[in-house]
């Protein structure tokens, strides 16, 4: 971008300077010398809207390219947590299963103890 805005620069700079210096050193009518100003002029729009519409073409087609790389990126960070939640909640389910055999077993054991003590009293 900044390469193009130099080039925009020199050009505006060379019209400059070339129609001043072909006002200077014109040999020829004002009438001629003013048509080869227009003349100029026009070229340099001409340009001037060629560079103007490649550099927006250019910053079109960086924004997609970013716009592209942030929708894929944030997906595959979506994918990664989701995959990340399914492991808890995996992992919670078996840790689960786990708390309640024990806690089975604890109640197993109490509900022995507690005969034992309805037996004795």
């Amino acid at each position: 971008m900044s390469n193009n805005g130099s080039t925009f620069l020199g050009i505006i700079a060379g019209t400059a300077v070339g129609a001043a210096l072909g006002i200077l050193f014109a040999p020829d009518k004002g009438s001629k010398t003013r048509e080869r100003i227009a003349n100029e002029a026009n070229l340099a729009k001409e340009k001037f809207t060629a560079e103007a519409a490649l550099a927006k073409e250019q910053l079109t087609t960086s924004a997609k390219d970013l716009k592209e790389r942030v929708v894929s990126t944030a997906t595959d960070k979506k994918q990664t947590l989701d995959e990340q939640v399914d492991a808890i909640v995996q992992s919670a389910s078996h840790k689960a299963d786990d708390i309640i055999t024990t806690l089975e077993k604890k109640l197993a054991e109490l509900k022995v103890k507690n005969k034992k003590i309805q037996k004795t009293s």
